[in-house]
């Protein structure tokens, strides 16, 4: 197949190209804005023989168009996807999440294209620490921030067409991701390129929230594996049974990296901050035969880890300018 994937210069985007083409006899054309979580340094090296890219804005409906025309399906990764800056400025989060989503519909609608839509599990809510039920399919939406909403948004937006037009299209909702590539803005590589800089990691509030992470490859795996098995029309849950609370993993990454596990600093937490993620993947397991390959956490972290400390060049450039941020908020 000819892909479109959106975003895919971003961290999630990025390791599903890299897998596709590894993994796949697809080409892959690639249409990324290159926001400041954008890096094309996260392609580099990738053979151009099944792969193109090009700069330009979802929201563009020519640009949109033309790119759609040429594919037989459309995975579209982009968004505005940090929780802290929807908090601070939620117009961003409504032009590229739904203004960018609804130009990529309307355009795979009008060409017959096959279109899968990337979401996270941010759309239910939460759950209590204490409650022993995860998120399924079924699970009512209940987004808490302007990021989680409009994410809630574009998939309904993807129902409604699926509906209505019969547009040709899945979605699939998922965790929490780490791995290569992450912007250092992120939980997991914020703590991890901080101690390589030696300075302690912060933790928000108490570290109790939980998230059920999932190695990016794991996701990628299993996008592809909806795009070509996937029945249309449906949503999929993906996760790797990973709930781990944000204190543990701050621990485990001290560890891992050979200093004491207390070595971190609280910080005021967030507001509206979500307890728990919790992912139920029964549905993509039994009926697409899927199964994550990083099934231990430790062992996926310990690689993450190493990846962050042999490439520094990738991260470095990053780090200075989203630290500078974070102080200016006090975290």
């Amino acid at each position: 197949m000819r892909l479109l994937v959106t975003g895919g210069a971003g961290f999630i985007g990025s390791n599903f190209v890299r897998y596709v083409l590894r993994h796949s006899d697809h080409h892959v054309v690639v249409l990324d804005k290159l926001t400041y979580a954008a890096n094309l340094e996260s392609l580099k090296g990738i053979s151009r023989e099944r792969f193109r890219f090009v700069k330009g804005d979802i929201v563009d409906p020519a640009v949109v168009d033309d790119l759609v025309g040429s594919a037989d399906a459309v995975v579209h990764y982009a968004a505005e996807s940090h929780n802290d800056n929807s908090l601070r400025d939620p117009r961003p989060f409504l032009d590229t999440n739904i203004i960018g989503t609804y130009t990529l519909i309307e355009s795979a609608r009008k060409h017959g294209v096959r279109f899968h839509h990337i979401s996270t599990d941010e759309v239910y809510g939460d759950l209590e620490l204490d409650d022993p039920a995860r998120f399924t399919e079924q699970t009512p939406y209940s987004p808490s921030s302007p990021y989680s909403s409009t994410k809630a948004g574009s998939d309904l937006l993807v129902r409604a067409w699926v509906r209505s037009f019969g547009l040709q299209a899945t979605i699939s909702n998922c965790s929490n991701n780490y791995g290569p590539y992450q912007h250092v803005e992120k939980f997991i590589p914020r703590q991890i390129t901080n101690v390589i800089d030696g300075v302690r990691p912060k933790l928000y509030g108490k570290g109790e929230n939980v998230r059920d992470w999932i190695h990016a490859d794991d996701h990628s795996s299993a996008v592809l594996t909806i795009l070509e098995k996937g029945r249309i029309g449906e949503t999929y849950l993906i996760g790797a049974d990973g709930e781990k609370d944000n204190k543990s993993v701050v621990e485990l990454i001290l560890k891992t990296m050979g200093l004491a596990p207390d070595a971190y600093d609280h910080v005021v937490d967030r507001p509206g901050h979500d307890m728990r993620y919790a992912i139920d993947s029964t549905k993509l397991r039994t009926e697409l035969g899927w199964k994550p390959q990083f099934q231990d956490f430790e062992a996926g972290l310990e690689a993450t880890i190493q990846w962050y400390r042999d490439n520094e060049a990738w991260w470095r450039p990053q780090k200075a300018a989203t630290e500078a941020k974070y102080k200016e908020q006090g975290q």
